[in-house]
C-alpha cells in the first residue's frame, strides 16, 4: 500500500474517533438529524477502524514470532508463525484498500428496472423478455420483490418494453453496472431457415434513493394522461381510466404506471419513476463530465453504450467493458445466475477506482 492511501486510512480513523466524541455529545443527541447523519458515518467507518486493530494485532504477532526465531528450539515454530502473520498482513492490506473506496449510497436502494427491445423486430422483443426473465430470476434467488410497473407485450413473446421495480437491500449494488445495449446472437424462433440473427435490447438501472424525495418538479412542465389498463387486475381495469402516463415536457422523459387498481397510486408510481428518472440523468451527466476514461459507468441509464454479446450457438457471454471478461456458461446466467458475472464486475469496478485513487493522491 501506498504512504498517501496509508494517510487516507489513518485520517479515516481519525474521523471515526471524532465521530464517536460527537455522537456522545448532548447537544447532538438532542438533534435528531445530526444524530442520524453522524451515526450512518460512525457505522460506515467502523469496518476501516476493526481492519486496522486487526492489522496492530497481525503486527504484533509478526514481531513477537521475529523476536522467537532467535531461540534454536522454538525457530522453527517461529518461522510457521511468521509465515501465518505476513499472509494475514497481505490480507488485511487488500481489505484495508477496498475499504478506501468511497461507498455508493445508493448501493442499498431499491431501482427501477427498465428493458426495451432494440433492432431485430420480433427477436428483440422475445430477447427483452429473457433479460426480464433473467433478471427476476436473479432477484429471487437475493430474495428481492419485483413489482411490474408498466410492460407492453410482443407480439410473438417477450415484451417491447417492460418497467419493474426491484426491491431489496443491496438490489443497485449488485445491478448497478447492467445498463446498456444487451446484443443477443442466436437462431430465433420465429426464423425457418435456421440461420443466426443478431438482435438487441437496452436496459437501464434507475436507483430509488432517498434523494427523490427532494427532486422538485413544476406541475406546469407536466403532461399527465389517462387511460386503461392493460394489465392485471380483473374486471375493474376495463371500466375505468387507472393507469397513468406523465410526460415531463423539458427533457420528453414519458413514464407510466397501470398495475395500481387505484389511479392515485398509479400517479405516485409515475412520480417516483420520473423524479428517480430526472436525478439519475443530471448524475449520469455529472459523472461523465468527471470521468470519461471509467469503463464501468454507474448510475446513468444510458443504454447507447453496447455492454454485452450473449452467443447461444457457443453458449458465450462477453462484457465488452472488460477486456477478457468471456464466460462460456450463457445457459445457466440467462436462467439467473448472474453471480460470476456481478462479481467480475465489481473486481473491475474496485481496481479502477483503487487506482484512481493512487493517481489523485
Amino acid at each position: 500500500m501506498t504512504p498517501t492511501l496509508r494517510r487516507k486510512l489513518e485520517a479515516l480513523a481519525e474521523r471515526r474517533e471524532e465521530l464517536e466524541r460527537l455522537l456522545a455529545d448532548p447537544g447532538v443527541v438532542a438533534d435528531n438529524e445530526r444524530f442520524r447523519d453522524y451515526s450512518r458515518e460512525f457505522a460506515q467507518l467502523e469496518p476501516v477502524a476493526l481492519a486496522l486493530a486487526e492489522e496492530a494485532r497481525a503486527r504484533q504477532d509478526l514481531e513477537a514470532a521475529l523476536a522467537m526465531r532467535a531461540d534454536p528450539e522454538l525457530a522453527e515454530l517461529a518461522e510457521e508463525e511468521i509465515d501465518t502473520a505476513n499472509a494475514r498482513l497481505a490480507e488485511l492490506e487488500d481489505e484495508l484498500s477496498l475499504l478506501l473506496i468511497p461507498r455508493d449510497s445508493r448501493d442499498d436502494a431499491n431501482l427501477f428496472l427498465e428493458i426495451r427491445a432494440g433492432t431485430g423486430g420480433d427477436e428483440a422483443a422475445i430477447f427483452a423478455g429473457d433479460l426480464f426473465r433473467m433478471y427476476a430470476r436473479y432477484a429471487e434467488r437475493r430474495g428481492w420483490k419485483v413489482d411490474i410497473e408498466s410492460d407492453s407485450p410482443g407480439e410473438h413473446g417477450g415484451y417491447k418494453e417492460i418497467v419493474a421495480k426491484v426491491i431489496g437491500r443491496g438490489a443497485f449494488a449488485r445491478l448497478k453496472f447492467e445498463s446498456g445495449t444487451h446484443r443477443v446472437q442466436r437462431v430465433p424462433a420465429t426464423e425457418s431457415q435456421g440461420r443466426i440473427h443478431t438482435s438487441a435490447a437496452t436496459v437501464a438501472i434507475i436507483p430509488e434513493d432517498e434523494a427523490i424525495d427532494e427532486v422538485v418538479i413544476n406541475p406546469a412542465d407536466l403532461r399527465i394522461d389517462t387511460f386503461r389498463s392493460s394489465g392485471a387486475g380483473g374486471q375493474h381495469v376495463n371500466k375505468t381510466d387507472s393507469a397513468i402516463r406523465i410526460t415531463h415536457l423539458p427533457t420528453g422523459v414519458v413514464v407510466e404506471s397501470q398495475t395500481q387498481r387505484s389511479q392515485h397510486a398509479n400517479r405516485d408510481n409515475a412520480m417516483k419513476r420520473l423524479k428517480a428518472q430526472l436525478l439519475d440523468a443530471e448524475r449520469g451527466r455529472q459523472l461523465a463530465a468527471q470521468a470519461e476514461s471509467r469503463k464501468l459507468q454507474v448510475g446513468s441509464g444510458d443504454r447507447s453504450q453496447r455492454i454485452r454479446t450473449y452467443n447461444f450457438p457457443q453458449g458465450r457471454i462477453t462484457d465488452h467493458r472488460v477486456e477478457g471478461l468471456t464466460l462460456y456458461d450463457l445457459p445457466n446466467i440467462i436462467e439467473g445466475d448472474l453471480d460470476p458475472l456481478v462479481d467480475r464486475l465489481l473486481r473491475e469496478y474496485q481496481a479502477d477506482e483503487l487506482a484512481r485513487l493512487s493517481d489523485v493522491a
